[in-house]
């Protein structure tokens, strides 16, 4: 859980003496290091003449968007202030993802620009974090090559984050704490949430799935689940506090609760959820198609609150790549499966995660994937291209696949997926959906922006007053990806 509350944090502060030695239980260890962290703040703040801005770059999935607010509430709490421009800020951290080859190379680019600035400001600190601090050989071409970075930690130690800065404070050299794996889960750290109506909240972390192109399970570690109540606890804090929509996060949350030492299954823990009051809507990811469980199915088709919106990756339609893969299941079993949910919940709105180009996919394996696309009919998905990631199983095996190859496939893939889905998401126009505003609209001041129960996005005339709420919206055109509509008084 995460403290959102500043009185309660305070309270917990007044108590702490950074002149005795620190704790040693979390979350109080945590704590003694932000109280210390604020005495560097404001001295450093006094000595400039202003306050000190911190940027928290986030790259990759919503496990990183959710680890960076943690980052987030510990700054602010050390007396940092938000600043969206890494360039002005005195304190610069990316919580890096490692999926894909390029995310990497996107943030040794973005380093080479800090270091000019950093330059000019000598005061600054830079950090990096996440998924890619999780590689030895990233670290050490940092060592050797980024030598101006102040702070590298990884997946497992998140929450010291306080104990490390302050260790920044006090040390001249770079501080690099990485660590292979852990089973430790600390509660209670603050946190700064992106939005005020909805909240990510970590059900689970790591994966033991080790799917042969991926790299999570290496540098997110195995399976943890967190405690029912804990999460339970959380949530109810978090709707008290005006969320009305929670996003259950989990590398794979079909696994949630078997490691637990009082085990209890996803779907159960769906439905202690769904008993919270003043909670509006649910909604999860990743569920992996292998151990998607009938149980599941039934309580998705009788919720109130569940959103009717699956994210089901595939990967491939082809049952030969799948087994490469290690996907554990073929095209017939996810077929079946799909059959199933529609029969269930006949609006379920699914999406997906497609790679080409896996390698050894031949011609005959990328048109059964287009098969499997034109059989489901996905309401969007997502489209990569492989991207070989060493340590994994599938970056040494032979058959890699041609650049030009996995291109055109992609473009295929890619125009089959926006036809179907033009045509599955028209078929609500007309419709009334309830809808919850996000944010005033990027192109019309006139207008805002929000998300029906299938996470489509609906663009309706409104102001800023209605962020936040649900509201009944008539849906009058399609534009593919989104509608325009109105709404219903």
């Amino acid at each position: 859980m995460e403290y959102n509350n500043n009185k309660e944090i305070e309270k917990i502060l007044e108590e702490i003496d950074i002149s005795e030695e620190a704790p040693i239980e979390e979350p109080m260890r945590q704590y003694y290091f932000i109280k210390k962290g604020r005495a560097y703040v404001a001295e450093l703040s006094e000595k400039l003449g202003r306050p000190l801005y911190v940027c928290v770059n986030t790259f990759g999935c919503q496990m990183n968007a959710k680890d960076s607010e943690k980052l987030l509430g510990i700054l602010e709490q050390m007396g940092y202030k938000e600043e969206t421009d890494e360039n002005k800020a005195d304190f610069v951290i990316y919580n890096t993802c490692t999926v894909r080859e390029n995310a990497n190379l996107r943030v040794y680019g973005r380093l080479g620009q800090l270091n000019r600035i950093k330059k000019k400001n000598p005061h600054m600190m830079i950090g990096l974090c996440g998924c890619m601090m999780q590689e030895p050989e990233v670290v050490e071409k940092l060592k050797k090559s980024y030598r101006f970075v102040d702070l590298i930690f990884g997946t497992h130690n998140i929450y010291k984050f306080a104990e490390l800065i302050v260790t920044c404070f006090e040390s001249e050299r770079m501080v690099i704490d990485i660590w292979k794996d852990t089973d430790k889960i600390v509660e209670d750290l603050p946190t700064d949430r992106k939005y005020p109506f909805k909240s990510g909240v970590n059900i689970m972390f790591g994966c033991n799935n080790f799917c042969s192109y991926c790299i999570v399970p290496y540098v997110r570690g195995r399976e943890r689940s967190r405690n029912p109540k804990d999460i339970i606890r959380e949530i109810e804090k978090l709707v008290a506090d005006g969320v009305v929509e929670v996003m259950l996060l989990g590398q794979n949350v079909n696994s949630y609760g078997k490691n637990l030492d009082e085990p209890m299954t996803f779907a159960q823990l769906l439905q202690e959820v769904e008993k919270i009051e003043g909670l509006e809507r649910i909604r999860f990811m990743t569920s992996h198609p292998k151990d998607l469980s009938d149980e599941l199915i039934e309580v998705m088709a009788h919720s109130k609150k569940i959103c009717k919106h699956l994210h089901l990756p595939v990967q491939s339609g082809s049952t030969d790549i799948l087994k490469k893969m290690n996907r554990r299941y073929t095209k017939e079993q996810y077929l079946l499966l799909v059959e199933k949910i529609k029969k269930a919940i006949p609006d379920i709105s699914l999406t997906t995660d497609i790679i080409v180009g896996f390698p050894g996919e031949t011609e005959e394996d990328f048109q059964e994937t287009l098969d499997v696309v034109r059989k489901v009919r996905y309401d969007s998905a997502f489209t990569f291209q492989y991207s070989k990631r060493t340590g994994t199983p599938a970056a040494v095996l032979e058959d890699q696949i041609s650049p030009e190859v996995m291109k055109d496939r992609f473009d295929r893939l890619l125009k089959e997926v926006q036809t179907i889905s033009a045509e599955v998401c028209s078929v609500h126009k007309g419709t009334i959906q309830r809808v919850l505003v996000e944010t005033k609209n990027d192109h019309d001041e006139h207008l805002v922006t929000g998300r029906m129960s299938n996470n489509l996005l609906v663009h309706f005339p409104g102001d800023a007053s209605l962020i936040g709420k649900l509201v009944d919206v008539e849906l009058k055109e399609c534009h593919g990806f989104y509608y325009m509509g109105e709404i219903v008084s």
